[in-house]
């Protein structure tokens, strides 16, 4: 289950796709349930969907009895989103689940919905009403019932226990890295993308949890540096708006969604890959970017720090001050030893999450809560 697949842009409609392949191809039967706007492409297996045009609450129900009746034939149940759906449909069909968390989806449905607008940890104590209590109550629910939970992160593994899942059924279990095909000489690969001079890349959804404007405003503070910003969301507009107004319209270029095998080519094009979240977990394009030998700039928020160590293989900046971010593009950008040294680690320090080793470990999980 999957509330974002292809063409869609975000790290589960990069998960989803990868799990179904592995483990179509390791001989198991799949079955993929999720939302889209229109017919999903066609796959090695059955790609079931709900539009997602439809009125909320009218998409919630079906989708719910769409993840219960497919659920009601399968032996368990994987589930990167759509938790109260997954919830209610495999719990109607007697059907184990296994949770694959990536973030506080209480917190998130609360900042979607503009309830909340304070951050992680004031929302863990408390914060954001009688709504937000409710969301946290249903979340709870959610996990505490799966058969067991994933986390990218020991960062969100102790906040689930905290929810009150139970140690022995959470797992940490990092995003694994691309399967990269032959990569092009860097050089073709700038001129692909048109990049002249240093440039920084970002890719994923613009959305307000990336801060992009964060990245903007620390970029209007350093010469001689471009930044390319690969994927959609609702923050695209306001940002194209911010970067008229700091005049970095010759500095910043939006190129709209692009497929996973071109994002990593732009990340192996660039100097950098930059994350300026205010909160975050594991991102998969972290690892995409260090797997394509790219050091990462990024905050240091959520589980970020477990996979981009400082001044080994990326920077790291707390979150929300853009001038500190601007002295971290300044300090990588002057010292040409700094880059070649992060740049020589980046790929290395990812190689323990193959795909064969990470997914396998899924696999086991998975055959594991089908005997429950």
């Amino acid at each position: 289950m999957s509330g974002i697949w292809p063409p869609d842009v975000g790290g589960p409609a990069s998960h989803a796709p990868d799990v179904a392949d592995f483990l179509h191809g390791r001989g198991h039967g799949v079955e993929v349930v999720t939302t889209a706007r229109g017919v999903p492409p066609r796959a090695r297996y059955r790609v079931c969907w709900t539009s997602r045009q439809l009125p909320k609450g009218v998409l919630h129900l079906r989708a719910a009895d769409l993840i219960r009746r497919r659920a009601s034939g399968a032996d368990v149940v994987y589930t990167t989103g759509m938790f109260g759906r997954s919830f209610a449909g495999a719990s109607l069909a007697r059907t184990p689940y296994v949770v694959k968390l990536t973030a506080d989806p209480a917190f998130e449905r609360s900042r979607r919905r503009g309830e909340f607008s304070g951050g992680v940890e004031e929302f863990q104590h408390g914060g954001g009403g009688a709504r937000a209590a409710a969301y946290r109550f249903a979340r709870d629910v959610e996990l505490r019932h799966a058969a067991h939970v994933i986390t990218p992160s020991a960062w969100l593994r102790e906040r689930a226990i905290r929810w009150g899942v139970k140690p022995e059924h959470v797992s940490v279990l990092q995003n694994p890295t691309p399967t990269l095909p032959e990569l092009r000489p860097r050089d073709e690969l700038r001129e692909s993308f048109a990049l002249n001079g240093s440039t920084l890349a970002f890719a994923g959804r613009l959305t307000v949890q990336k801060s992009l404007g964060i990245a903007l405003e620390a970029l209007a503070q350093v010469d001689g540096v471009s930044l390319v910003i690969a994927g959609e969301g609702d923050e695209r507009a306001p940002l194209e708006r911010r970067v008229r107004e700091l005049g970095l319209e010759q500095r910043v270029r939006f190129l709209g969604a692009l497929p996973r095998e071109r994002i990593v080519e732009l990340f192996r094009a660039a100097d950098a890959s930059i994350l300026s979240s205010s909160w975050e977990n594991f991102p998969h394009t972290v690892v995409e970017a260090l797997a394509a030998g790219t050091p990462v700039l990024s905050t240091a928020t959520g589980g970020v720090a477990e996979v981009v160590r400082d001044g080994v293989n990326g920077l790291l900046v707390e979150p929300g001050n853009a001038d500190a971010y601007a002295e971290m593009v300044r300090r990588f950008l002057g010292d040409a030893q700094l880059r070649e040294r992060l740049r020589a680690a980046a790929a290395p320090s990812v190689e323990a999450y193959a795909p064969e080793r990470i997914l396998g470990r899924l696999e086991l999980v998975l055959q594991d809560a089908a005997r429950t």
